[in-house]
């Protein structure tokens, strides 16, 4: 599907609609709070935020398309610190049960893993039956991915049941919405400053990061 086409079922989607935020010319980055998970240079003058959800077709579709040459041309070469904020868009329960996949396999496995496990469930949102049929597969494509990483199912079922961490997930999402004013995934920032995705490609982060490395 076409960026364009993405963008004309905006209406569709709702809370799923895209905005990119970037910067525009300020200095000041957004702070990396504790249990945040990050990529790249911690001293990096340039910080990109991406609010996100595994079960948002726009983020599958940005993150397949675009983010891969984003975090190769700037986050790999330690010119800016990407920063995930997981967020609930989409199908809720699937959002918070891959997002806690993710945050286990982490813990078990090391900090990179999270990313790698956020790629694979974005990628696999067709496999586990979309939007259409209310992801009637999704348990088992993340089963999948947990078996992958060496789970055992009854890791597996604790950890997407886990009280506490779907508690922690909602609240910060709670938090992103109130104090960082995200309605709608994915929503980018870059140094804490507003940019709209026009072109959805690279020029646009290119657009927003590049003044701000000089």
């Amino acid at each position: 599907m076409t960026f364009s086409n993405l963008l004309s079922r905006m209406a569709v989607f709702g809370a799923l609609a895209l905005v990119v935020v970037a910067a525009s010319g300020c200095a000041k980055k957004t702070d990396l709070a504790a249990g945040e998970m990050s990529l790249g240079n911690p001293q990096a003058k340039v910080t990109l935020v991406e609010y996100a959800s595994v079960a948002c077709p726009i983020c599958a579709h940005v993150n397949e398309t675009i983010m891969p040459q984003v975090k190769a041309k700037y986050v790999d070469t330690g010119k800016v610190l990407y920063v995930y904020k997981p967020m609930m868009t989409g199908n809720a329960n699937v959002a918070a049960a891959g997002h806690l996949l993710a945050q286990c396999i982490a813990r078990k496995d090391g900090h990179d893993k999270y990313f790698s496990v956020v790629d694979a469930i974005m990628r696999s949102q067709d496999a586990m039956g979309g939007e259409e049929t209310g992801y009637a597969n999704a348990r088992p494509v993340l089963w999948s991915i947990a078996q992958s990483a060496g789970m055992t199912e009854a890791e597996f079922n604790a950890c997407i049941t886990d009280k506490d961490g779907i508690k922690a997930l909602n609240d910060k999402m709670t938090r992103y919405m109130r104090d960082d004013h995200v309605d709608r995934t994915p929503t980018f920032y870059v140094n804490g400053k507003p940019l709209t995705l026009v072109k959805g490609d690279i020029s646009d982060f290119d657009a927003a990061i590049q003044p701000l490395l000089k």
